[in-house]
């Protein structure tokens, strides 16, 4: 049996948990959410990395859809609630291949079924709008994780890619993790600076996850994980979920990406903007720069210097599709997870490793945050705190 036959065998028996996918804001950005212009029941090859036939061929038995908005897009909060919609939306008109999951015993109970268990993660605490009251209303609607921040700060929290504000969490995004605590809603850590992920780890009382991140020892990008964070993951329970975007796994594509970006500034479009005419500049960018090309073996280097730092029980994967411009060669979409499994086989990994890496850690992580929840609702009340009543 060679190594592709084993990952594809492998995954019908423990399918992939990814982290993080934006199909949600390509549906926004592309149509305008007329999901009948992007039935992802079909192949959506020329406009999408996602739909349902490539899931299927992917492996993937469970996914975090991104509820994401733009940091900088005005009314976050009801742009955040349309996307929660058309998830609810997708869900409705694909029961066959998708299923609700609010629980690590729904997504037990999708895999059983051989359905996709679907679940939410907002992107960013601008979502919530600096308010407890939104945060606990994202989670009564189904979300699972908060990132603390996206590409910008917030008032409370400090991002990766962007100035230091408050040195990390002020005293309300502390709370802010104790309240998703509270609820069972997984602190999500990719996009926030180092002095944030060290304040949250500091704070919160259950695992956390990084849903889309990779190792900034192979790649010094400031929206990878430092050693020192990944080797506090073994104490916390938590799970960094490795990311496939080449401008985060590869060195080299670190300088040509702020080139393309600022290339596409100059053109009037956002650099994360994927519409058919942005994508044009991008092209047209790349054919006169060469894109320096990530691979499957880009990523195993990732994993394998994971693993070594935080240990297998706190590895995830979180391709980031329809949220990049660019995928590495072989992981072009999400049909490619077999490639990586593949491909780790090929550099020793057990099955049970693998196992751990695509569904056991996350399906963990998303159960104990719940077992943490159950014992702080029974000890305490929601909180009421304001930004103003803590951080002055």
């Amino acid at each position: 049996m060679s190594s592709l036959d084993e990952a594809r065998e492998l995954l019908r028996e423990f399918p992939v948990v990814d982290g993080h996918n934006d199909l949600p804001w390509a549906l926004r950005q592309q149509v305008r959410y007329d999901l009948d212009a992007r039935d992802i029941a079909r192949r959506q090859n020329a406009h999408l990395h996602t739909d349902i036939p490539r899931l299927r061929e992917g492996g993937v038995g469970a996914q975090y859809w991104s509820v994401y908005v733009r940091s900088d897009l005005p009314g976050a909060v009801p742009a955040t609630l349309e996307q929660i919609d058309c998830v609810r939306q997708l869900i409705a008109r694909h029961p066959t291949d998708l299923r609700p999951a609010l629980t690590a015993a729904d997504m037990e109970a999708a895999r059983a079924e051989g359905r996709i268990a679907s679940l939410m993660g907002a992107e960013g605490g601008h979502s919530i709008a600096n308010s407890l009251a939104t945060l606990r209303g994202l989670y009564a609607l189904g979300v699972r994780y908060l990132t603390l921040t996206h590409n910008h700060n917030v008032a409370w929290a400090d991002s990766a890619t962007d100035e230091p504000g408050v040195g990390g969490l002020s005293a309300f995004g502390r709370e802010v993790v104790r309240e998703m605590n509270r609820e069972g809603m997984l602190v999500d850590l990719s996009h926030v600076a180092a002095t944030t992920m060290w304040d949250a780890l500091d704070t919160t009382a259950a695992p956390v996850i990084f849903s889309h991140s990779s190792a900034r020892a192979v790649c010094d990008h400031p929206r990878n994980i430092p050693d020192d964070v990944l080797e506090r993951l073994p104490a916390n329970g938590g799970v960094a979920m490795v990311t496939f975007v080449p401008k985060f796994v590869l060195q080299e594509a670190v300088d040509w990406t702020a080139r393309a970006d600022e290339n596409m500034h100059a053109h009037g479009f956002h650099h994360l903007d994927t519409t058919p005419e942005a994508m044009k500049v991008h092209r047209a960018f790349e054919e006169e720069n060469p894109r320096p090309r990530a691979s499957v073996s880009t990523v195993a280097d990732h994993l394998d210097h994971m693993r070594e730092v935080a240990g297998i029980d706190h590895l995830g994967i979180g391709g980031d599709y329809d949220g990049t411009a660019f995928t590495p060669d072989g992981l072009n979409d999400v049909s490619g997870y077999p490639n990586l499994i593949a491909a780790l086989l090929d550099r020793g990994w057990s099955r049970a490793d693998l196992a751990k890496l695509t569904w056991r850690n996350a399906v963990r992580v998303l159960g104990a945050a719940e077992d943490v929840a159950r014992g702080l609702r029974a000890a305490r009340g929601p909180s009421n705190a304001t930004i103003e009543s803590l951080d002055g």
